[in-house]
């Protein structure tokens, strides 16, 4: 309870309200002095000028007022910000790895999964890394951002305080499907997420195989409709011809389960002609259980 409490009493919100209070109040009063003085001191009412000297007093209160406002903003934003960058140690831990163009979240249990599922009112740290290009890992509903390196882990922390889905967005530019980068933050309530949690713990085999696409992010560039994205669809190209690029080379190749799972692991040895070179190699990340079953799927869409 108290950890809520400190969470809330720093949050980016409160920060901005100060600030943006600040900011009005000066608004308001430095708008009024100037109107003030222009009906005082009007030419009408003054036709001859005057030469006034400065006043010591006046400008040592308008250097020192707005000093200690910005010390104020400054100290208010960095008690904020030194919370949220250190998590308390009982945060569940969520690894994060963003690609072209999905989110995959991978809980301490080895389970995977496309959308973000958290317990309410529990601390959850996610520590962030990217496959490829630069991402950013935004959820405006909880106030935080932050951005996935390649070759570098990030991290954030937040306290989902209300239960309810909530979007996540990437916010950096990654390329043409930048747009589709979107997932979800899923609050439930302390036993929904156990029984979802322990569901996840013995799915294993049984985890179907649309969902393993999915969670690791297939259907970011592919689709299981017959329609192109960023790479090929899958709907009835097994068994079927395909012009690939091969060290350089054109040739026409049979789409069969070598095939699809050399595409998995080695994306780069036969590139399909049109598409672009961008797919991250699968391999220690698909499992070969999970590999064959993408690979049945694929079969039967006919």
């Amino acid at each position: 309870m108290f950890m809520k409490f400190l969470y809330k009493s720093a949050s980016v919100d409160n920060v901005m309200f100060f600030i943006v209070g600040i900011s009005v109040f000066m608004l308001v009063l430095v708008t009024s002095l100037m109107i003030f003085f222009l009906i005082r001191y009007r030419r009408k009412k003054n036709p001859d000028a005057e030469n006034i000297e400065g006043n010591l007093m006046l400008e040592i209160i308008w250097t020192v007022i707005p000093t200690i406002l910005v010390l104020a903003m400054f100290y208010y934003g960095w008690i904020g910000f030194r919370i949220m960058r250190n998590p308390p140690k009982d945060a569940m831990l969520v690894k994060v790895t963003a690609r072209m163009w999905s989110w995959s979240f991978m809980y301490e249990n080895g389970q995977k999964s496309g959308e973000l599922n958290v317990p309410l009112n529990r601390p959850v740290k996610l520590i962030i890394n990217s496959e490829d290009v630069l991402h950013s890992l935004f959820i405006p509903a909880f106030r935080i951002k932050e951005d996935a390196v390649p070759g570098m882990e990030t991290y954030l922390w937040f306290l989902p305080d209300k239960t309810g889905t909530y979007d996540l967005f990437c916010t950096e530019y990654c390329g043409s499907g930048h747009h589709s980068m979107i997932s979800k933050v899923i609050v439930m309530a302390q036993e929904d997420f156990s029984k979802w949690y322990g569901e996840k713990e013995g799915a294993g085999k049984a985890q179907d195989s649309l969902k393993i696409m999915e969670n690791n992010g297939c259907l970011g560039c592919h689709t299981v409709d017959g329609t192109k994205r960023v790479g090929p669809g899958f709907k009835g190209i097994f068994g079927k011809e395909a012009e690939v690029i091969t060290n350089g080379r054109e040739r026409k190749i049979v789409i069969d389960k070598e095939y699809l799972r050399r595409s998995m692991l080695d994306p780069g040895a036969d590139v399909v002609k049109g598409f672009p070179d961008i797919m991250p190699s699968q391999k220690g990340i698909l499992k070969d259980e999970e590999i064959n079953a993408i690979i049945e799927y694929i079969k039967k869409l006919k």
